[in-house]
């Protein structure tokens, strides 16, 4: 909800309007209702776009807003990616009462996330601390941290913004250690394809940067085919005329990883993120990213 106010207004700011006439329509998706056990075990990303995607095709919305990491590599034939609002931080937020950072963490604590990239990090730097899976909103994640029912958990911190919670960071984490999940950060609008009048009003507000790097980073996504069942990192940033790509592929309890950074020009995103992504598979054992 948050990111779709943040759509509405920069919507009413560019063309002048007032933000009511962007009316929002709240569609719950299966994502959402499933609190009790890893998306990977009942869908993966797609359900966090299932009934938006219907809603478009149906007519009854004209644009659909999305954390641009949720956004599947493939969409429906009828739908496309009509671009990107300016990227948050992509970091992800240490949020502890016991330690100041993952390494910190007392022997065999416990970290709670339904992110595998982010417990297969945790795991990589601390072999001994448990992963449970914790889901809800970003209230529930917090409150459940400071009750003490976990020992810490790690949120993006482009979310905490949002929200107006960024105090509840313990730290951010470094994105060296924490590569970020593809599209991390960004807010990613969908419509019907071909839609003229919805490419109009959005056209002053989407982020030409952003795209770029969304673009080098779902290449990496699709030619590695990730998805929910995958812990994957990768990061694209604009450096000058050159984009700057880090990607990582580890095993679920961190055991194994392998990394790869490859830059070039803007104009190449694709092809980077795509090389990358080969560069990682050429590494890895057969099988790596099965789960």
């Amino acid at each position: 909800m948050a990111q779709a106010h943040e759509l509405q207004n920069r919507l009413a700011i560019a063309h002048g309007l007032d933000p009511a006439l962007f009316q929002i329509e709240i569609i719950k998706t299966t994502g959402d209702a499933i609190q009790d056990r890893p998306l990977s075990e009942a869908g993966g990303k797609g359900l966090f776009t299932k009934e938006l995607d219907i809603a478009l095709s149906d007519g009854r919305i004209d644009i659909a807003v999305h954390s641009a990491k949720d956004l599947p590599t493939i969409l429906p034939e009828d739908i496309e990616i009509a671009g990107y609002l300016p990227r948050e931080d992509t970091s992800d937020a240490w949020i502890s009462s016991k330690a100041p950072n993952p390494r910190a963490l007392p022997l065999g604590a416990i970290v709670g996330t339904a992110s595998l990239r982010r417990g297969a990090m945790v795991k990589r730097l601390r072999p001994d601390v448990q992963i449970t899976l914790l889901r809800g909103n970003v209230e529930t994640r917090l409150d459940r941290v400071m009750r003490g029912e976990i020992d810490a958990t790690l949120l993006a911190l482009a979310g905490l913004r949002r929200l107006g919670l960024a105090e509840k960071a313990t730290a951010v984490l470094d994105r060296e250690d924490f590569v970020p999940a593809v599209g991390q950060g960004a807010i990613g609008i969908t419509a019907r394809r071909g839609d003229a009048t919805a490419a109009a009003m959005l056209a002053p507000i989407l982020d030409a940067a952003t795209e770029v790097a969304l673009c080098c980073e779902r290449a990496l996504l699709r030619v590695l085919d990730g998805s929910c069942r995958t812990p994957i990192g990768g990061f694209a940033r604009l450096q000058g005329a050159n984009l700057i790509l880090h990607a990582i592929i580890l095993r679920p309890d961190g055991s194994q990883f392998f990394e790869t950074k490859l830059s070039g020009a803007q104009s190449d995103a694709e092809r980077i993120g795509e090389a990358a992504a080969y560069d990682l598979l050429a590494r890895a054992p057969k099988g790596f990213l099965e789960g």
